[in-house]
């Protein structure tokens, strides 16, 4: 890798972690993280029936950090872990009315600050972009 490849890893890494902080902050400050959002709206599209195994699978995360995660929602009255009507080994997940109103927020603001951030670049940049993205993209599940 030559130097030029070396500094746009750096700088593709550094507008990552700018993104997610900066989407974090703000939507931290209007009821859930990012992470928070992402993992309700994952609970919230399995309509009740999701697991924390489920949610790890999907999201292509650690058991342990989905649970980790999952307490911290639960906490904060966001969601509650239900008992299965099957099995009352399993719990399911739901949202509760404090979950579904903190995904009413952050999710408009999400998609806010992505149409924000994508605005740095015309349409054309845009579609070379996700282009571009789209190939390392492949290029990743063929590895």
């Amino acid at each position: 890798m030559n130097g030029a490849d070396e500094q746009l890893l750096t700088d593709l890494f550094r507008v990552i972690t700018l993104i997610r902080r900066s989407f974090d902050r703000a939507m931290t400050e209007q009821g859930a993280s990012l992470a928070q959002t992402k993992i309700l709206m994952c609970i919230k599209a399995q309509l009740g029936t999701a697991r924390a195994a489920d949610i790890a699978e999907i999201m292509n995360l650690a058991p342990r950090t989905v649970t980790e995660a999952l307490d911290g929602l639960e906490r904060e009255g966001l969601i509650q872990r239900v008992p299965d009507r099957d099995d009352r080994r399993v719990k399911r997940l739901a949202i509760t009315p404090a979950g579904e109103a903190a995904v009413a927020v952050t999710e408009p603001l999400r998609l806010q600050l992505g149409g924000k951030l994508l605005k740095a670049l015309n349409p054309s940049e845009r579609r070379h972009f996700h282009a571009a993205l789209q190939k390392l993209l492949q290029g990743l599940d063929d590895a």
